[in-house]
């Protein structure tokens, strides 16, 4: 007898996953394009339909509950219907909702179509990462789920570079510009998650052990290596909440929502106070990609730390470099000072959601996994509609006050962090 983890050791991580890892990283890319946009749209759309920056931004607000909404129902029916059949319904979804917006004639319409757009996105993002982490070998898992994360600061590059050209160019409705952006590659994604088959992990737990078997032969064919003959693989354990793990679902609740809060709040806010006032040379949509690429290193040490250290130090130690980010913004006394605080916070940040990603689905049981990824990510857009509204009456009394409260928040979640017990690396998730 064999788990499914095993024979997936046989071929690696190899050319499939190479594969797979470039389609859900396209969808990806758009999906943090869509999110990321809330931010850098709102001054346009404002400047479209005669509204303020805080009314505008009532687009993000109606997007985070639609993500929030899509999250919590479509990672459930991921685990009664198949991870494949919800992600090609959410990805069909986020391409089209998002491209009507693009179309969007009145400020209404615009509201009720980012709802519907952050529902397919909300519904996406948790069961991309249920898939990804049951084709990879346990060995690689870790590495190649960050490499997923990743992609979210390519989305996020992408969207500072199309706001800094729409800026340079004078385009009015430059917000018309960039939800077009961000909906190409989900449209190009629908065709491409046709070749993406089933879980095999989630056939093995439907009682479908040949359909299972024959998607493990296809993984192993594309990687160059043969199924064993006569392998059995071995059922996985009923998967129910036990109290040891509703009490870590509570840690893994308090994470997603703290963290959530703290990076939207930056990257909602920050934006668009760079762009309008600014501190000295801080200014304006340059600056804000040179904020995007210090993403990427971030992302380069979490796929080596979650390997090298473990998933839960990784984390922790990202957490306390953001706080230490936000901190350093509060006292710093020049643009310098400021400028490096920014970038911190950014690589950071987002090194912190690549060991977060890469650790949440493996503490869930097979049955429960994107039910689970799909708690998460409710929660995480929970502190999506908590950071435009409630860090805005901050951001009213003080912009420095607001970064000090991320910084509080980003402690707490480490303290979330540390209540964990259980470390997944090298683990297996069958």
């Amino acid at each position: 007898m064999a788990t499914v983890d095993d024979v997936l050791a046989i071929g690696g991580a190899g050319r499939f996953q190479r594969r797979l890892l470039g389609i859900f990283g396209l969808v990806w890319t758009a999906d943090a394009m869509q999110v990321i946009a809330v931010g850098f749209s709102a001054a346009s759309i404002a400047a479209t339909f005669g509204l303020t920056i805080p009314q505008a931004l009532q687009t993000g607000t109606l997007f985070f509950l639609g993500m929030f909404l899509g999250a919590a129902a479509f990672g459930r029916l991921a685990d009664r219907i198949g991870r494949r059949r919800v992600l090609l319904i959410t990805v069909a979804l986020d391409a089209v909702f998002g491209l009507l917006s693009v179309l969007a004639p009145s400020f209404g319409i615009l509201l009720a179509l980012r709802f519907l757009t952050g529902m397919a996105v909300g519904g996406t993002l948790p069961v991309d990462y249920a898939m990804m982490a049951e084709f990879l070998p346990p060995k690689n898992r870790g590495r190649w789920l960050v490499g997923l994360e990743g992609f979210w600061a390519v989305g996020t590059l992408i969207i500072a570079l199309t706001a800094w050209i729409a800026s340079l160019l004078g385009i009015t409705e430059a917000w018309r510009w960039m939800f077009a952006v961000a909906a190409l590659p989900a449209l190009i994604g629908i065709w491409l998650r046709l070749w993406i088959p089933e879980s095999p992990m989630y056939l093995l737990k439907s009682g479908r052990e040949d359909e299972a078997k024959a998607v493990l032969a296809r993984v192993l064919h594309v990687n160059g290596q043969k199924m064993p003959d006569g392998v059995r693989l071995d059922l996985p354990a009923p998967a129910r909440f036990t109290p040891a793990l509703r009490r870590m679902t509570m840690a893994v609740a308090a994470l997603w929502f703290l963290v959530s809060v703290a990076y939207y709040g930056v990257f909602v806010w920050v934006p668009g106070q760079l762009a309008s006032e600014g501190f000295g040379f801080v200014r304006g949509y340059g600056f804000l990609v040179v904020v995007a690429l210090a993403q990427l290193p971030g992302y380069a040490l979490a796929a080596y730390g979650v390997e090298r250290w473990g998933r839960r130090p990784t984390l922790i130690g990202f957490l306390l470099t953001s706080a230490a980010g936000c901190a350093l913004f509060t006292v710093a006394g020049s643009d310098a000072l400021v400028a490096l605080s920014l970038l911190v916070m950014s690589f950071a940040l987002l090194g912190t959601w690549g060991a977060l990603y890469a650790f949440t689905p493996e503490l869930y049981p097979t049955g429960l996994r994107a039910t689970g990824m799909g708690g998460a990510g409710a929660m995480a857009r929970l502190g999506g509609l908590a950071a435009p509204s409630l860090v805005g009456l901050v951001v009213a009394q003080s912009f420095t006050l607001a970064i000090g409260l991320f910084a509080g928040l980003l402690l707490l979640a480490a303290l979330a962090a540390a209540t964990i017990r259980t470390e997944t690396r090298g683990a297996s998730i069958a």
